[in-house]
């Protein structure tokens, strides 16, 4: 089903982006459900899951498909605002980090994209175990950190910086939305 032209304005993408742990997915579903919309979760947790072996620099290709791919299907259902519990910077920071290189296919895709706010996730939150995260220490959360500032810095569209509590962090992040869409 097509959007008709009577009132369009262009959906209006959201990336969360930041390190391990950093209450991403928690405010990815705060903000899908403040605004009514849909969010697209992280693909690469779904595909390490169903993996059955540690991955391997060629898997990267396919979670960046696969993160794409449910971004598209997400995009269909939502209302004017799409939130994105990451996007493929994530797989050129872990690539880089990991195996020194990022395919140019990775590269190209995030080129392709565009989006209109980053929310930058701090470290000021308390590590939570899980099987696929793989750096608790503070000061690789903090490392990792400084890399996501340096990219949203430089992706030439609005970026805010979420820390704090978690109702802090909700009304930071509501506040940047609001700015791009009101």
């Amino acid at each position: 089903m097509g959007r008709t032209n009577e009132g369009y304005q262009r959906m209006k993408k959201v990336v969360i982006l930041g390190p391990e742990s950093t209450g991403k997915s928690t405010l990815s579903q705060q903000l899908a459900a403040h605004y009514q919309t849909e969010w697209v979760p992280e693909y690469a947790r779904q595909y390490l899951d169903e993996l059955g072996r540690p991955y391997e620099q060629h898997d990267l290709l396919h979670i960046a498909a696969g993160q794409l791919h449910l971004e598209d299907e997400k995009a269909e259902k939502a209302r004017r605002l799409l939130i994105c519990d990451t996007d493929l910077y994530v797989i050129k920071v872990w690539s880089e980090h990991k195996y020194g290189e990022v395919d140019p296919r990775i590269l190209e895709r995030i080129a392709a994209r565009r989006y209109d706010l980053y929310l930058l996730t701090y470290i000021d939150i308390p590590w939570e175990d899980d099987p696929q995260r793989e750096y608790p220490d503070p000061q690789m959360r903090e490392y990792f950190y400084r890399i996501y500032r340096d990219i949203v810095m430089h992706a030439g569209v609005p970026w805010a910086d979420i820390r704090g509590s978690y109702a802090e962090r909700q009304a930071r992040a509501i506040a940047a939305v609001d700015n791009i869409i009101l």
